[in-house]
């Protein structure tokens, strides 16, 4: 495993030059430097090469290929008309809520849309995401465009802004949890009451389902149904830690059913964290590993999660754990929160971009 904060601190970006091979993931990206920051939060992405808006050769445009070694180095550079490669910006003490300030004309950012309305221009529409607890980033349509009764539409649209653990299942002689001070809190701001989420064992709300993530606890689920952008209520299988996330304004159907707990969202007040302590026995978070140290015990773990600005969750293998090999490990983990839109494509008379929320006040005011 690559250990990317024993490397020196490379801001440089190389244009036209293409770091071949060693791919983990691609993801849209509208810029060079949008692209870094989605490497630079990946768990493993040691350095990337990003396709520009200008290539022509296919159509992968704004595809960022987000790569990684055992050495965090790159194995081959050539050169390449319209990529820009760089590295990771993990070793450099980065800001992980970076400021996106910067707007891409005639650049579509398409999906995630929740909600829609029409403003004047495309600085009202970030204004209009900014002030969304919701919103992560926009796509506003001009005067210019091509169907006249759409033009000054104002899409917010949605990613999520909290980790999510991709497979939560369970495993003899692991203990799993996160950092005390994740992000897995409502985005509405510090001055926010807090609110004690209030739950319904052995109850379901079935159908209007609109996605089903992995989740450690049901308070785990009501913090994810919190952020986000449609969700109105929830049910939790604790058996498969599934949590189902649902759609539905109009009416809510209860029905009792063991092992599932339901619930709401909190909506206009901090969610009460205190779930983020609670460790999980015999339940591993496989995957998503930035590092492993070796260590005494499960606590300790937790300790060097919390501290670690970069760690959001974490898995802890006890003494009886099944391979001796790896016994007393603490696996350090973490996934993108950053703003990022499914896809990214050129669409003339449009204009993207992001919240402002994590600029500064003056930006934002």
């Amino acid at each position: 495993m690559g250990n990317t904060f024993d490397l020196d601190c490379n801001q440089q970006l190389l244009e036209n030059v293409d770091f071949s091979g060693n791919e983990v993931t691609s993801l849209f990206s509208p810029d060079v430097d949008h692209c870094q920051q989605l490497c630079t939060q990946h768990p493993s992405c040691d350095f990337f090469t990003f396709v520009q808006a200008d290539w022509n050769k296919d159509n992968r445009n704004f595809f960022c290929y987000l790569k990684a070694t055992p050495n965090g180095q790159p194995t081959a550079q050539a050169p390449l008309l319209g990529v820009t490669s760089g590295f990771s910006l993990k070793p450099c003490n980065q800001n992980l809520e970076p400021c996106l300030s910067k707007v891409y004309q005639n650049v579509d950012f398409f999906g995630a849309d929740y909600r829609a309305l029409f403003t004047a221009d495309y600085e009202e529409c970030q204004r209009a995401c900014t002030q969304d607890p919701a919103c992560q980033f926009f796509t506003f349509i001009n005067e210019a465009f091509k169907t006249p009764d759409i033009r000054n539409k104002c899409h917010l649209k949605f990613s999520w802004p909290v980790p999510r653990i991709p497979l939560i299942e369970k495993k003899t002689g692991v203990t799993s949890g996160f950092s005390e001070i994740t992000r897995i809190i409502q985005q509405l701001g510090t001055q926010q009451s807090v609110c004690q989420g209030k739950l319904f064992p052995n109850t379901d709300i079935p159908g209007n389902d609109i996605e089903n993530i992995p989740a450690a606890s049901p308070e785990h689920c009501q913090a994810l149904c919190s952020a986000h952008s449609v969700c109105t209520y929830f049910s939790f299988a604790s058996n498969y830690f599934s949590c189902y996330m649902k759609n539905n304004n109009n009416n809510l159907v209860t029905k009792a059913k063991d092992g599932v707990t339901s619930g709401f969202p909190a909506r206009f007040c901090q969610l009460d964290n205190t779930w983020v302590q609670v460790v999980h026995e015999n339940v591993d978070f496989p995957g998503s590993d930035i590092r492993f140290e070796l260590m005494d015990d499960a606590d300790t773990c937790q300790r060097t999660c919390t501290q670690d600005a970069f760690c959001q969750f974490y898995s802890y293998t006890n003494d009886n754990f099944g391979d001796p090999n790896y016994r007393r490990h603490c696996f350090l983990k973490r996934t993108i929160t950053m703003p990022a839109p499914p896809k990214v494509a050129r669409l003339a008379n449009v204009v993207s971009g992001f919240q402002l929320r994590n600029c500064n006040s003056e930006t934002t005011e």
